[in-house]
């Protein structure tokens, strides 16, 4: 199960899905390109490759020109989509979901787990929002770079 923290695999497979996307009109792109492009280890690259494939987000084709291409236009697949697909559903927590009613068994247990769900959701609705289309955008100079939210110090 996903935490709040990104997995190194998450990140990975963000950025050979990204390197796809800017190099999408050269065609089929071999693990080896990506791998060099990304100085990502070649053999990691391969089992997330595999899984990406595996949930649809990637096609292979074989042979001479041969490697991996989107399984779908850049505008249609999330950062979301990406994460999930290799490390399994956003969530804040292997904590469960709140219990309904505020039936709870131990003091504090109800309003922690409730806020673990909204923040596992947030995260989820944020990675949502960018597109691999948005990040070519953003990685080209096309966009603005995302900008960091300040960090409060409320008492």
């Amino acid at each position: 199960m996903s935490n709040v923290k990104v997995s190194t695999r998450g990140d990975y497979a963000s950025r050979a899905l990204l390197s796809l996307t800017l190099h999408e009109c050269a065609g089929p792109t071999s693990v080896r390109d990506i791998a060099e492009r990304t100085g990502l280890p070649q053999p990691y690259l391969e089992q997330i490759l595999l899984a990406l494939k595996g949930a649809g987000l990637v096609r292979s084709k074989r042979g001479v020109g041969g490697g991996y291409v989107l399984a779908r236009s850049p505008e249609e697949i999330t950062l979301a989509q990406i994460i999930s697909a290799v490390d399994g559903p956003i969530q804040a927590g292997d904590f469960g979901a709140p219990h309904t009613n505020g039936a709870c068994d131990h003091e504090g247990q109800c309003v922690l787990l409730a806020i673990w769900a909204e923040t596992g959701d947030l995260m989820r609705a944020m990675l949502e929002t960018y597109t691999l289309k948005q990040l070519a955008l953003i990685t080209n100079g096309d966009r603005p770079w995302p900008e960091q939210a300040p960090v409060s110090s409320e008492g």
